[in-house]
């Protein structure tokens, strides 16, 4: 079993900071890549960003140079910084991680930002 535990949603201003925190714990073998997807209310899911074992990042066109993703493969913990955040960006914020014995999802953390 894998267990994924999200921390650091919350509500936050137009302009602010949030920073999201994703901890891997279980039978985990070959973690290949790890990020954040997020689903507004009645939007599909989407990929936020993402980032291999090796740093390899991958960005959304709408949160390029505003977010930023990192990792700590020690701790196989996954962070999402998210910087200069817009209502737009309001949404259920999953973590997912791949692994060679299939891909897994968080629980889901809410993140609001009021104008």
């Amino acid at each position: 079993q894998v267990q994924l535990e999200e921390s650091g949603g919350g509500l936050v201003q137009a302009g602010g900071s949030l920073r999201l925190s994703c901890a891997a714990s279980g039978r985990i073998f070959g973690v290949n890549v790890m990020g954040w997807y997020r689903q507004a209310p009645g939007e599909q899911r989407e990929l936020v960003a993402s980032i291999t074992t090796k740093g390899s990042t991958k960005y959304s066109d709408s949160v390029k140079g505003r977010f930023t993703v990192s990792r700590d493969n020690a701790k196989n913990t996954v962070y999402l910084q998210m910087n200069s955040l817009k209502p737009e960006d309001t949404a259920v914020y999953f973590c997912n991680v791949i692994l060679y014995s299939g891909s897994y999802w968080g629980q889901g953390t809410q993140v609001t930002v009021s104008s």
